[in-house]
C-alpha cells in the first residue's frame, strides 16, 4: 500500500515538476461523481451481472501545455468504488435433471486508488481527454445471497458468502485505460463523462472457486459521471 501511495504521488510530483517553467499554468483540483460498472471479459452466466452505482472521488492536478488551456496533462488520484450487483435470475446446473438450480442476490463492491494520466484537449470549453490508468485495490465487500436448489425436488438452501472482505484471490494491481468527454467553464467547473477498463483480469488464475469459475476471465469495466473543479491560480 505504502508503494502504491508513492507512486501516486510521484504522477503528481513528476507533472507539477515538468512544469515549473510555467507555474502560473499548474492547477490543483477536485473531483467527485459516480461510477455505473459492471464486469467484462469472457464472463460465464453473464446475465446474472447487473450494473452497479459507486461514489467515485479525489484530488487533480491539471499542467497547461500550450499556455493558453488547449492542450493540458491532468494525472489525478481518485477512490473508486466498482464491482456489479447480482442479478436475481435462477441458473441452471443439471445433467437429465440431476443437479441444482442457484440464485445470487445481493452486490459485491470493490474499492480502488485509481490514478488516471490524462491527455487533455480543451476546445473553446469541449473537453476531451484520454489516457493510462493505474489501480491499486484497497479493499473488498461481497454482500452476496445464494439460494440453491437441488434437482429433482430439492429444498431451497439459503447461505451467505463467505470471507466477504477477503482479496487475497485477487490481483491487487491493475493496468487500465480512460477516456471521456466533457465541458468546462471559464470558472474551473466542468462536468466530465468517461468510460474506464482494464487491461487484464481481476481474479488470480488458481482462485478458480470464485462465483464458481464464472468470473475467472472477468475484467473492470465502469463509466463516470462527475464534476471537476480547477482552482483558480491566484
Amino acid at each position: 500500500m505504502k508503494k502504491t501511495v508513492f507512486f501516486a504521488a510521484a504522477l503528481l510530483g513528476v507533472a507539477a515538476v515538468s512544469s515549473s517553467s510555467y507555474a502560473q499554468g499548474v492547477r490543483l483540483g477536485l473531483r467527485a461523481g459516480a461510477n455505473y460498472s459492471n464486469l467484462a471479459g469472457n464472463i460465464r452466466n453473464e446475465n446474472t451481472f447487473n450494473n452497479k452505482f459507486g461514489f467515485i472521488g479525489g484530488v487533480m492536478l491539471n499542467a497547461d501545455v500550450t499556455g493558453d488551456g488547449f492542450f493540458s496533462i491532468q494525472p489525478e488520484i481518485l477512490y473508486s468504488q466498482k464491482g456489479f450487483e447480482n442479478k436475481p435470475t435462477e441458473y441452471t446446473n443439471t445433467v437429465l435433471g440431476v443437479g441444482y438450480t442457484e440464485k445470487r442476490e445481493g452486490k459485491v463492491n470493490y474499492n480502488y486508488l485509481d490514478v488516471p494520466v490524462l491527455l487533455k484537449v480543451n476546445a473553446g470549453g469541449l473537453i476531451v481527454e484520454a489516457g493510462p490508468q493505474y489501480s491499486y485495490l484497497l479493499s473488498a465487500n461481497d454482500e452476496t445471497q445464494i439460494t440453491r436448489t437441488r434437482q429433482p425436488n430439492g429444498t431451497p438452501q439459503v447461505t451467505e458468502v463467505q470471507n466477504k472482505k477477503d482479496v487475497s484471490g485477487f490481483k491487487r494491481s491493475e493496468l487500465g485505460y480512460v477516456a471521456g468527454v466533457g465541458y468546462q467553464a471559464d470558472n474551473g467547473l466542468s462536468l466530465n463523462l468517461r468510460y474506464t477498463g482494464a487491461f487484464s483480469d481481476f481474479v488470480k488464475s488458481d482462485n478458480g472457486s470464485y462465483f464458481n469459475g464464472d468470473l475467472a476471465n472477468a475484467r473492470h469495466s465502469a463509466f463516470q459521471l462527475s464534476l471537476g473543479y480547477l482552482i483558480p491560480n491566484k
